[in-house]
């Protein structure tokens, strides 16, 4: 289990409400540390746009609870009803993620009876903890997604380098292979959350210039490099051992994954700035793999027997080292500033499609 910057914020918003609550005599306060922990997000924007929405769904929330209380009390089938009319209208205005707070604030408040004063009294409380936890996520360690990501890439990708060259060779042991492809499994899709954190603040908050969302395309095809990765130790635990092969084979297959993942690692680098300049071994690396392919369907044309799983694990790898490739392209691009062949920015964003 990682304790990181959001477990920390969390208790100091929960403490910071808990405080000006009974710094303003506002009770129960435990109200407001609750929504404090609900409203902890993990992205400024995110919190920014939950707050707007807490206040909406809340007021409304109180407005009903008010006016049912008047006539119902707190009978507890009123209670029920007004949650139910409470989350449809959350739901049809797109706030779902407001609904468990508001429903605190709901049941709180109906609780009185309707009264006006209750019911301010506990709406109040509610902010508190919504605008303690928006100000210690914007003020105490605020979130970074870009930063995040770009040090998850490299991490992972150190632990799907390791797989990939030894997984043609078998070199691994069955068990620590298997909790090393699901820790990367698990890996890729904390970095997938991580990318929509990040594509949200690019793309959401005003005043992104071309430059960031050019660096976004760059950011999406890195993930979907690593993903083809991952495709592809799948592609040769399910099929590359199941058939019959010749040592000859086995160099030929491990040497061109191996040729991919140095490819691979070194546009990773050229993005960074860490890289001279070579405009030849994208070229190269995409000739190569168009002859690892070409070579496989020949040999698939000559003697089909025993060859189409082993064409599975190739098609994996060709599609893995195309992404690659494309990748490099669009490294260039960025660092010459330009978008790829001159095409209008949102229609690549469209062009590159997540698993």
């Amino acid at each position: 289990m990682v304790f990181g910057a959001r477990v920390w914020k969390t208790g100091i918003a929960v403490a910071l409400a808990l405080y000006i609550s009974a710094w303003l005599n506002f009770s129960p306060p435990v109200i407001a540390a609750v929504a404090a922990i609900f409203a902890m997000q993990p992205s400024i924007y995110r919190s920014w746009r939950y707050f707007l929405e807490q206040l909406q769904t809340n007021i409304l929330g109180a407005a009903l609870a008010l006016l049912a209380g008047m006539f119902f009390s707190n009978n507890v089938i009123a209670i029920g009803i007004v949650c139910i009319i409470v989350i449809i209208i959350s739901l049809r205005v797109g706030m779902e993620e407001t609904i468990g707070l508001t429903l605190v604030t709901v049941v709180a408040v109906m609780e009185a009876s309707g009264e006006l004063q209750f019911a301010i009294n506990r709406l109040l409380l509610s902010l508190i903890g919504i605008g303690c936890a928006f100000v210690v996520n914007v003020l105490f360690f605020p979130p970074k997604p870009k930063e995040q990501f770009a040090a998850q890439i490299h991490t992972i990708f150190a632990k799907m380098s390791l797989l990939l060259r030894t997984v043609i060779s078998n070199e691994m042991k069955e068990t620590v292979f298997r909790e090393e492809k699901e820790s990367l499994r698990t890996s890729l899709k904390s970095l997938s959350d991580k990318y929509r954190l990040m594509e949200e603040e690019i793309k959401k908050i005003k005043g992104s210039g071309l430059n960031r969302i050019r660096e976004l395309v760059v950011y999406k095809q890195k993930l979907l490099v690593m993903h083809k990765g991952l495709e592809v130790l799948e592609a040769v635990d399910e099929h590359y051992f199941q058939t019959s092969r010749t040592h000859a084979i086995d160099v030929y297959f491990d040497d061109h994954l191996e040729k991919l993942i140095k490819f691979h690692e070194h546009v990773l680098l050229k993005f960074d700035d860490k890289l001279k300049e070579d405009c030849s071994e994208g070229l190269e690396m995409e000739a190569e793999n168009e002859r690892f392919m070409t070579v496989l369907i020949d040999r698939y044309n000559e003697q089909p027997k025993g060859m189409l799983r082993l064409s599975v694990v190739a098609a994996a790898m060709y599609d893995y080292g195309h992404q690659i490739t494309r990748l490099d392209k669009l490294v260039e691009h960025d660092h010459r500033g330009e978008s790829e062949e001159r095409e209008p920015l949102d229609l690549l964003l469209k062009s590159i499609r997540l698993k």
